[in-house]
């Protein structure tokens, strides 16, 4: 082997015994925070975050260092592919304007976003609706069902309005389902002076905070565990809007978490 790549056999047995040298020490070391953030964040944290996670414990170094140490350990974060929902026709009963397209928040509660979504329960499906800041990307309450309906995304709405108490001038945007332009939703917004605002037709990206929030949840729970009973889908979801609230690190946000970010605004 030493006649192969053209070294001396008392070079190669010299390299043998030298110990390890101090940057292979500390990568040693940066390689197990590196495993303890990834496993606290159940597998979920890429680079970017996992850098940004030693980068506040005082630990500074590159990302590229961070890259080049998580392959090595074999650690990569989970993910799945973005998907068009595919929920049937919807009828759409009034024009309303997508109040988006200008709207810029420099604070909390001046626009929230909605959205349903379906998930699996052994061979049937649950409904879950979710009302978010669209400022701060924090939840701030959601309600789950066995049926696609008006009562839900009012429970979730009606949650929101009793934690938040926003002023008359907050924009509340969805897209167009029948759960959102009934009747009964929108006077519920207008009594609450909430300006109502939906996605223009064939324009599935005008909601997208609601459909990344959507991809993080299914890719770092969803897709990972079949679930048999309602109370182990909503123990994980619970567990994951408490994560997602008050830990998990949103590069939108400077890589803090979406309380922590509302903190520091306040």
């Amino acid at each position: 082997m030493c006649e192969r790549f053209h070294v001396s056999r008392s070079g190669f047995y010299a390299w043998c015994r030298r110990p390890p040298s101090a940057h292979a020490e500390q990568d040693a070391e940066l390689s197990a925070r590196i495993r303890g953030i990834f496993a606290a964040s159940a597998g979920t944290y890429g680079a970017p975050r996992i850098h940004a996670a030693l980068a506040q414990a005082g630990i500074p170094l590159g990302r590229k260092r961070v890259a080049r140490l998580m392959r090595a350990a074999q650690l990569r974060a989970r993910a799945a592919r973005i998907y068009r929902r595919t929920t049937g026709a919807r009828a759409f009963f009034s024009a309303i304007p997508n109040q988006l397209l200008q709207a810029r928040t420099t604070a909390p509660d001046q626009v929230w976003v909605g959205d349903i979504t379906y998930l699996r329960v052994h061979r049937e499906w649950r409904y879950l609706a979710v009302v978010m800041d669209r400022h701060s990307r924090r939840v701030l309450s959601w309600a789950m069902g066995c049926k696609r309906e008006l009562s839900l995304t009012l429970a979730a709405l009606n949650r929101a309005l009793l934690r938040r108490r926003p002023a008359a001038g907050l924009i509340f945007h969805s897209d167009r389902g029948t759960e959102y332009s009934a009747y009964a939703y929108r006077a519920r917004l207008a009594a609450q002076g909430i300006i109502q605002s939906m996605n223009r037709p064939r324009e599935l990206t005008d909601n997208a905070f609601m459909e990344s929030f959507w991809h993080s949840l299914k890719a770092e729970v969803i897709h990972t565990r079949k679930f048999e009973s309602d109370p182990d889908l909503r123990r994980a979801i619970r567990h994951f809007m408490h994560r997602y609230n008050r830990k998990r690190l949103h590069s939108a946000l400077g890589y803090r978490s979406p309380i922590d970010y509302e903190r520091a605004a306040a």
